[in-house]
């Protein structure tokens, strides 16, 4: 079956229409524009300026394509998305497209009511881009294991504290494992990409983080394309 646009753009339009009509997504779009005018008029420095960014890519990219899928799911129309003549991969980008682009807005807005200014923009918009993918298949995958939107709350409960906030864990918990596991995890990859983009560094400096978001890029999709497969048929 060839690519088709319009099978995309089709689901993206409809996405777009859900989404309108979903007060609780677009009230859940407003947390990271929040904090980022909090930091911003706080004028807090280091870290606290990143936040709002990785907090945007958990809220935007993943809490929010979860909640659209769930949302299929939920009303029943997953199912007939599923078994319609469009591709896998159509599906995966129709579905995608709508929360990148918000994600990107969000992402945005984020930095310019924080006040952030990017040490490196093509660098920057590259681990951007690589943890949008990673957070918005694993929003995916949270919304076809999740029932309805509000157990995609609980069931990415997880995933925010560890993906929004598992950085400030480290300080508070002294255990090298758990240490270990949050130090590889895509927001600590994207703090320190920054925190050595901060420091003047290049492309060299900060090539093992991006190798690494690449794998969690690959075992992402991996993952979720395996449960797509299955969620076709399930009852």
């Amino acid at each position: 079956m060839n690519f088709s646009l319009k099978r995309v753009n089709a689901i993206v339009l409809k996405d777009w229409k859900d989404l309108l009509k979903n007060s609780y997504i677009l009230f859940t779009l407003l947390f990271p524009l929040i904090f980022a005018v909090l930091i911003g008029k706080l004028g807090l420095e280091g870290s606290f300026t990143t936040f709002p960014i990785n907090f945007a890519l958990v809220i935007s990219g993943c809490f929010v394509q979860a909640a659209m899928v769930a949302e299929e799911k939920e009303k029943n129309t997953l199912r007939c998305l599923l078994l319609s003549p469009a591709s896998t991969i159509e599906i995966l980008i129709g579905k995608s497209a709508l929360s990148a682009i918000i994600t990107i807005i969000v992402i945005v807005a984020s930095v310019f009511l924080s006040g952030y200014q990017p040490p490196s923009i093509p660098i920057f918009s590259l681990t951007v881009f690589l943890c949008l993918i990673i957070y918005i298949t694993i929003g995916t995958l949270l919304g076809l294991l999740s029932r309805t939107v509000m157990e995609t709350t609980i069931v990415g409960m997880p995933i925010l504290m560890l993906f929004g906030t598992g950085s400030l864990f480290t300080a508070m918990v002294d255990n090298k494992i758990f240490s270990k596991i949050i130090s590889i995890l895509p927001n600590a990859q994207f703090d320190e990409i920054l925190l050595e983009l901060s420091k003047n560094g290049g492309f060299s400096d900060v090539i093992n983080n991006l190798l690494i978001l690449v794998v969690w890029v690959i075992i992402t999709f991996f993952v979720t394309f395996s449960t797509y497969g299955k969620r076709r048929f399930d009852k």
